[in-house]
């Protein structure tokens, strides 16, 4: 009976023991010849080419070229880099220019620290002069990466499961995460003991990087959601984007025990993070607005679309000497009505009633309605002489106020 006792004691204990523990990788570095190849590099290059493709495939739904995705890339992902690197070295300064510190270091973005903050913002920047380049409305750009941006968060986050940094606290749950000591001598690998075996951290630590990783791929599942049921536009999108991930990195951020400057005893990316929700929150309830749909300016005729195609299986280039490289000149904005019919006909809908000339008394159109009986035009007799230069002129006008196209939205 005792040692009955004794097996079932010791296996109520195991049963709050951690079972198992997740591995971190013991090198983060590769070198192919003289060139260092950098998993947190390749991670971050592998999230960006996801969130291209998916907004590739939003913008052509909404009636964007294709290959309109890599015009913005070439402008966004640069001034990203760079907005991070600001963002990292302005709320981190003591490293670059406080005692000891090295400002050259600032450039070295190869040794790490890039703030997503600042990625995000200098990414926009770039995003907004490319779409204007475009004659996209930036909205409509931002609406279109809203859930493409949380995946490449979530999978550039393994770039620090790779590093072996920004992790929680102790934990002694099953997924707990082992660390290993890395060696400031040979960057980017672990620290080996005399028999060889890489040195781990004592215990196991809070796995932050997958937390975030696993809520980004949930906040993309919700933009994806409610942009399909509610047809979100005007930013309001990439808005409710801002607002979940914000809501996550604030819990997150508490749990994580790497060094960061602080406000009033609070690691300052809570703050920020806490901000930037309110702002996000209070720009999706106020904006109002249907989601913009885009109809080409300056292209050939748009064929019909084959059955149940969309617009970006539409050539717009053929011409008759075979296909060419056409690039739109704008985009029209028109409703979702308009834009179906558009995919359906291949007819480019009429303009907006409001944009055509107006007419004005001492300048009848071509359709005037005639006068009435008590101001009935002079008998023949009684007529003045027309030349023959008037009618033209008459003509002219008439066809200037009722033939005249409209503006091009740009």
């Amino acid at each position: 009976m005792r040692s009955a006792t004794v097996a079932f004691a010791a296996v109520t204990l195991a049963s709050f023991s951690p079972q198992a523990a997740l591995p971190s990788p013991t090198t983060a570095v590769w070198q192919l010849g003289p060139v260092p190849i950098r998993a947190y590099a390749l991670c971050i290059i592998l999230g960006i080419v996801l969130a291209c493709w998916i907004t590739e495939r939003r913008l052509r739904q909404r009636g964007v070229a294709p290959g309109a995705v890599l015009d913005i890339a070439v402008w966004a992902v640069p001034t990203g880099i760079i907005g991070a690197r600001i963002y990292h070295v302005i709320t981190s300064p003591e490293k670059y220019f406080g005692a000891g510190g090295e400002p050259l270091k600032a450039f070295a973005i190869w040794e790490g620290g890039l703030g997503i903050w600042g990625a995000v913002a200098g990414g926009a920047v770039g995003a907004w002069i490319a779409a204007r380049q475009l004659g996209i409305p930036f909205a409509v750009v931002a609406d279109a990466l809203a859930p493409g941006l949380p995946l490449a968060q979530a999978v550039g986050r393994f770039g620090n499961w790779f590093n072996n940094e920004l992790y929680g606290g102790r934990t002694t749950l099953p997924w707990g995460l082992e660390i290993h000591k890395m060696d400031p001598a040979d960057p980017g690998r672990a620290q080996r003991d005399p028999a060889g075996q890489p040195v781990l951290e004592p215990g196991l630590y809070h796995p932050t990087f997958l937390y975030e990783a696993l809520w980004n791929v949930g906040v993309a599942a919700l933009v994806f959601a409610l942009d399909r049921r509610f047809k979100l536009g005007k930013g309001r999108a990439f808005a409710l984007y801002v607002m979940g991930y914000t809501a996550g990195r604030f819990w997150i951020e508490l749990m994580r025990t790497d060094e960061a400057n602080e406000i009033l005893g609070v690691r300052l990316n809570v703050w920020t993070a806490a901000l930037v929700f309110l702002g996000a929150l209070i720009y999706f309830l106020r904006v109002r607005g249907p989601r913009e749909y885009l109809i080409p300016v300056g292209v050939p005729a748009t064929p019909v679309p084959p059955a149940g195609g969309d617009v970006s299986q539409v050539d717009l280039s053929r011409t008759e000497n075979g296909p060419r490289a056409v690039a739109p000149e704008g985009y029209r904005t028109v409703s979702e009505e308009q834009f179906q019919a558009y995919r359906e006909t291949g007819e480019v809908p009429d303009e907006p009633a409001a944009e055509t000339t107006t007419e004005t008394d001492d300048e009848p159109s071509a359709d005037h309605e005639p006068p009435a009986d008590d101001e009935a035009a002079p008998a023949d007799d009684e007529a003045a002489p027309v030349g023959d230069d008037d009618v033209p002129e008459r003509d002219d006008r008439a066809g200037a106020a009722g033939a005249r196209p409209a503006d091009r939205d740009s």
